[in-house]
């Protein structure tokens, strides 16, 4: 059934193929809107989260379009400055490049067919601006949706120290909160912090999981043997970006302290700046039982989730309630145990205490955390895992939450 005033644009920074963070949802979300009778235009740049260096066959290209789903889906890859290790400054730099090369696509969109609705993917939040220029000439309606608070970010992680600067962003920001259509985001300690500084409603438009393609596996010793380890060991996973947010660094003296114990074996997977800073100290400091894997293809993730008995999902302090860990909906659906840090009172916090379904200690906590770990190695925690896997089913449904979205903002 064709759908009347169809097409969307869609300005986010990240888009598939990246496989984690902000790009693999906004990727999915497209993807769905085209199978269900949308005309989807992106304004994105060439892939590069979170290697943080834009992958092969993209690398070398300046503009760049694309066109999939029968032409339902066209994408403008715009060419932007990428750090190799991203600084305050550099990040700065990094979005004002791609801020000002999709300008120049944003503009020449304004010479072809309207879009009914602009759904804006913050951060970068000054992108809110690109939507609000295009609507300027064009019409349409705005949504605003906001993945990481990044200002608040970097300023409690202090990648950027001035008050001056963060006055005018927050400045900048309220402009464009003021000014869109409807604001989404993906957690309610998030929300109700958008809507304190916004003083409008805000809707609640989560990430998501396919409850169908990630699930829980039965033969848990057959896939340890599969990946080389003994059936018998206990698998402590971290899948996911390797930045400042996350902490790492405190995983490699627990690791340290539990190689008294053979069965406890750690994994690090993904990519990210502080990567090889973390395999150097590890390889100088003779920490055997951690090992380190790029990230893992989609064909055998599912897999590669269940071969682990617990699962890290670790923030600093600062970043409570700023950023909701886009890893959770994954492990959550595979029944995976989840040992989270998170303040009390935070969303991350109450969600998981709230529904019984992992364990949540204080962050920056490494006598906690070390303690959790083994806990987790040695108790039955089978009502939690079955725990997290219903929430997943309920309240995390990939085609649910799109339908939702559809119906509320569309």
């Amino acid at each position: 059934m064709k759908i009347q005033n169809n097409k969307i644009l869609i300005i986010g920074i990240n888009y598939s193929p990246e496989l984690t963070g902000i790009g693999k949802y906004t990727g999915e979300m497209v993807e769905w809107l085209a199978e269900n009778g949308y005309e989807c235009t992106v304004i994105t740049s060439f892939p590069y989260y979170p290697n943080w260096k834009v992958q092969i066959p993209y690398s070398g290209n300046f503009y760049k379009t694309e066109h999939y789903k029968d032409g339902k889906i066209i994408v403008h890859r715009c060419p932007l400055y990428v750090p190799v290790m991203p600084s305050g400054l550099k990040r700065i730099i990094h979005e004002a490049s791609f801020f000002n090369a999709a300008l120049f696509k944003t503009i020449a969109l304004l010479f072809s067919k309207k879009h009914s609705h602009i759904f804006c993917i913050a951060p970068p939040f000054h992108l809110g601006f690109l939507a609000l220029f295009y609507r300027l000439f064009k019409g349409g309606k705005i949504n605003y949706h906001i993945q990481d608070l990044q200002i608040e970010a970097a300023r409690d992680l202090k990648v950027v120290d001035s008050k001056f600067v963060f006055k005018m962003l927050f400045s900048l920001e309220k402009f464009i909160l003021k000014r869109v259509d409807t604001i989404s985001s993906i957690s309610n300690g998030m929300i109700l912090k958008i809507k304190n500084k916004s003083e409008r409603s805000i809707l609640n438009f989560p990430n998501w999981v396919d409850t169908a393609k990630f699930f829980p596996l039965e033969n848990k010793s057959d896939i340890k043997i599969n990946w080389g380890y003994k059936a018998t060991d206990k698998i402590v996973l971290y899948s996911g970006s390797i930045g400042e947010k996350q902490g790492l660094e405190a995983l490699i003296d627990i690791a340290d302290i539990c190689m008294a114990d053979e069965k406890i074996k750690f994994i690090i997977c993904g990519n990210g700046p502080y990567k090889k800073n973390l395999e150097l100290i590890t390889n100088k400091r003779g920490v055997s039982n951690l090992k380190f894997l790029q990230l893992q293809d989609f064909n055998v993730f599912n897999e590669f989730l269940n071969l682990a008995d617990v699962h890290l999902v670790l923030q600093k302090a600062e970043a409570s309630d700023l950023v909701m860990p886009s890893k959770l909906t994954t492990i959550l659906s595979t029944g995976g145990l989840v040992i989270a840090t998170a303040i009390e009172g935070t969303s991350l916090y109450n969600e998981i205490n709230n529904h019984h379904m992992g364990i949540v200690i204080p962050p920056e906590d490494n006598i906690q955390l070390l303690k959790a770990i083994q806990e987790a190695c040695t108790r039955d925690y089978s009502s939690t895992k079955i725990n997290a896997r219903k929430y997943a089913e309920a309240f995390l449904n990939k085609q649910a939450i799109l339908f939702k979205m559809k119906e509320t903002i569309l």
